[in-house]
């Protein structure tokens, strides 16, 4: 039976506006995808055979395709949208066929900006937020160090206040994009308080004298995208620079973790589908022992039950972010999120590598790829032992250091 045409007119102005506004995602998701396809996936093997994409070339046609701004405010170049479309721009990089590059747009979009936008003074985000929406500036965050991945609050670097500036004195590790970033949103610890209380954020212009880039740190994946180590030696910046209040930087963080993870979570989807269908593809025309290797039921039911469980990963962010974006607190929610995308992840392309043979073992498939890449979504934002503990916090069954 044909459905009768809709006549916009006997539509009501809010069924209107929701009919336009689909219609404008479906273009920017289009224009998006055109970006991509042209500007990004068919450089990708060379830069990661490269070690390192051009920062500065690819975000500058990403900011005026507006990546970096969905959810900003639009006075600093942003599009004033909720924080769900920031989850749809992330599950539509996962069309990109690298994990590093989505991961260098995520610290840009979603990690070394959002304290900034919340809590930083006007200067400040006109200085830095603006040209890092506008993809003119590369930014990276300064938080893990040696001696403090997960456990943030272990941190050793130092920012001590003298005059008018802050004088900063040690070093960070794992720095996504700190080969080429023009500014740091570092996290240092500016008193000697409780190590909750006495640590600040502050925008850091990674051109200053006593800035040394110690290294390129050579990666299992995420190739692509470059990696520092970096050492601080009485640099110099601004007391102007501190994001929001001295102390609150710890708490800054916190806040900024949820929407990371979450980001995170939505980057793996598209990879995940995408390597179950060309799994699906291969071992279809693959034949061993004159039938194809689709055939064998162990095979074709594995392949549905990880598409089923990626569809149940989708679910469960879905209603997180849905939750975060009318005011809930969905730390628990977000931990089980990327918890489960980080064992999903390795889950899916260990049995897909598998179901490859020996073409799975080579550089030439993208499972291989993905297999390396996506490995860092267990470790990379808190690890899944950290992901459980807060789980278990928020169950109330985590034992307290007393007992």
């Amino acid at each position: 039976m044909k459905m009768p045409a809709i006549n916009i007119e006997d539509l009501s102005e809010k069924d209107k506006l929701k009919m336009e506004v689909e219609q404008l995602r479906k273009e920017v998701k289009l224009e998006r995808q055109l970006i991509i396809d042209k500007e990004i996936n068919p450089f990708v093997d060379k830069w990661e055979e490269e070690g390192q994409f051009p920062a500065h070339k690819v975000f500058k046609t990403l900011g005026q395709a507006g990546f970096f701004g969905v959810d900003k405010p639009t006075e600093y170049g942003g599009m004033g949208l909720d924080f769900s479309y920031n989850i749809a721009l992330a599950q539509e990089l996962g069309s990109i066929r690298c994990g590093g590059i989505p991961m260098a747009i995520g610290v840009q979009a979603v990690m070394a900006t959002p304290a900034l936008t919340r809590f930083g003074s006007d200067e400040l985000k006109k200085q830095f937020l603006v040209p890092t929406i506008a993809g003119d500036f590369v930014a990276c965050l300064g938080i893990s160090e040696a001696g403090a991945g997960s456990d943030v609050a272990n941190i050793k670097t130092t920012a001590v206040r003298k005059g008018d500036e802050y004088v900063i004195n040690g070093g960070k590790m794992w720095t996504t994009s700190g080969c080429q970033a023009d500014w740091m949103c570092l996290l240092a610890n500016t008193s000697e308080g409780p190590r909750h209380q006495n640590k600040s954020l502050i925008c850091l212009p990674m051109n200053l004298p006593g800035i040394h880039v110690a290294k390129k740190i050579d990666k299992l994946g995420m190739r692509s995208s470059d990696t520092a180590q970096i050492f601080f030696e009485d640099v110099r910046v601004p007391s102007k620079n501190l994001i929001g209040e001295e102390g609150k930087g710890f708490t800054y963080q916190m806040l900024q973790f949820q929407e990371e993870r979450l980001w995170g979570a939505a980057t793996v989807l598209t990879p995940l589908e995408t390597i179950i269908q060309e799994t699906i593809d291969y071992t279809r025309q693959r034949k061993v022992f004159d039938q194809s290797v689709l055939h064998n039921q162990a095979v074709h039911f594995r392949l549905a039950e990880l598409a089923t469980e990626v569809e149940l990963l989708r679910s469960l962010l879905y209603r997180t972010v849905a939750l975060y974006v009318e005011g809930n607190d969905v730390t628990k929610f977000a931990s089980m999120t990327k918890l489960k995308a980080g064992r999903l992840a390795r889950e899916v392309t260990d049995s897909c590598l598998q179901f490859w043979g020996g073409m799975g073992f080579t550089s030439e498939v993208l499972v291989s790829r993905f297999y390396r890449d996506l490995r860092l979504m267990s470790i990379g934002g808190g690890t899944d032992e950290t992901m459980l503990s807060i789980i278990c916090k928020y169950m109330e069954t985590l034992p307290s250091k007393r007992q």
